[in-house]
């Protein structure tokens, strides 16, 4: 019996969702207007009751995919805005060009403001979480903490020339490198809780997934990148690698995926001696030849590297593996 080779992703399951879906995005596109241009406490405070309760028939009754997605997005959002008005944020900031005022979209925040916000905004969405078990809510939840390091690098201000290189000390390296190990951390426990991906959880922990992989790649290739060639670009080959290993054993692909870039753009610039750019035409189909074969070949492979590494805490917690040599 081969074995389930792919991750559950699942955004609807017809076309009656997509309709729903809509109909749910035209109502929440007035309800948000209306929002901006009388009071959003009020409206907003309304919006959530109404949100519950269509969420409720929708996600619990009907059980609908996509409108639960597109409820849970819009509860994020009303609850992020509710909270941000009663903290007096400016999100508009007057400019003058030429001698005309506009207003320009700057938001500024105080460090206590950002932290308040993305707090109170993470915890409705755990709430909800809780209730109607969206796994997508995971990855607003992510979105949320990479917005809180967003405004905390801007409120502390940021003069260096990569804000994602650990080196120069930025709050958004660090910021991100900590959200990524956090998400990292939280996918791997919703994936141990349900190894077979049975259930909501194993979604869960792909949307955390989603999440961690680029955050963590990002940070990491560009501080190695920031080193220049020599010891930086091994250094970076070695962290792919790793990460490589890390989706296989933990049976990811996004992992793998996010680092594909990066990957592309190590292999041209040691490829390019010509200097007439050419090299990226061989690069993308000895690439593309390996990742198809990889993707063909996922789980005879991943059998192999489990095989082979020593037992850790957790491994028999992990999805499964064979455990043959068969193919």
């Amino acid at each position: 019996m081969r074995q389930a080779e792919d991750e559950p992703f699942e955004l609807f399951r017809g076309f009656s969702e997509i309709f729903v879906t809509v109909g749910l995005g035209i109502l929440l596109s007035g309800a948000f207007g209306l929002a901006l241009a009388t009071s959003v406490p009020v409206v907003m405070g309304l919006a959530i009751v109404a949100l519950y309760f269509l969420a409720r028939y929708f996600t619990l009754t009907r059980r609908m995919m996509l409108p639960s997605i597109l409820l849970v997005g819009a509860f994020g959002t009303a609850v992020l805005l509710v909270a941000a008005d009663l903290l007096s944020v400016q999100w508009y900031q007057e400019s003058t060009i030429a001698g005309y005022s506009y207003s320009r979209f700057d938001p500024v925040f105080e460090v206590a403001q950002a932290v308040s916000i993305a707090a109170v905004t993470a915890g409705a969405l755990l709430a909800w979480f809780r209730v109607f078990r969206v796994p997508f809510t995971m990855f607003l939840v992510g979105l949320t903490g990479f917005g809180l390091v967003i405004s905390l690098t801007m409120s502390t201000g940021y003069e260096g020339d990569n804000p994602f290189d650990l080196l120069e000390g930025s709050a958004m390296a660090w910021g991100t490198l900590v959200l990524g190990l956090a998400a990292l951390a939280g996918g791997i426990w919703f994936d141990m809780r349900d190894p077979h991906r049975l259930g909501r959880l194993s979604s869960s922990g792909f949307w955390l997934h989603l999440v961690a992989a680029p955050a963590l790649v990002n940070t990491v290739a560009q501080t190695f990148l920031a080193m220049g060639p020599g010891p930086g670009y091994v250094l970076m080959a070695l962290a792919l690698a790793l990460i490589t290993l890390l989706a296989v054993v933990l049976d990811r692909r996004s992992f793998l995926t996010a680092g594909i870039g990066y990957l592309i753009f190590l292999l041209i610039y040691v490829t390019d001696r010509s200097g007439e750019g050419k090299s990226w035409i061989f690069v993308f189909l000895g690439t593309g030849v390996l990742l198809t074969l990889l993707g063909s070949f996922w789980i005879e492979a991943r059998g192999r590297i489990m095989r082979t590494l020593p037992d850790f805490p957790g491994k028999d917690r992990l999805p499964p593996y064979k455990n043959d040599l068969t193919i």
